[in-house]
């Protein structure tokens, strides 16, 4: 499910961000790095409403650095396919 809009979506559709053992935080464009994952739409919009309600810091627990949404919004920028 889409942290952003809320809805389900194959997870091919999906950008997926890992939280591994040691607390740290990334994109995963493989979709096959151990940890605990959430998911995100490949659209802006879903993408802002995702980090202006906190929840990705809210499905990881933990705060996000700004790295992370910066990784991200240049990969939905590049390949925004909405």
């Amino acid at each position: 499910m889409c942290l952003g809009c809320q809805e389900m979506k194959p997870k091919k559709e999906l950008i997926r961000i890992v939280k591994n053992k040691e607390n740290e935080i990334s994109v995963d464009f493989t979709g096959k790095k151990p940890g605990r994952g959430a998911y995100i739409c490949r659209d802006i919009n879903c993408f802002d409403k995702a980090r202006k309600g906190k929840r990705i810091e809210k499905a990881f627990e933990s705060s996000i650095s700004s790295e992370i949404y910066d990784i991200l919004r240049e990969q939905l920028e590049g390949k925004d396919d909405q």
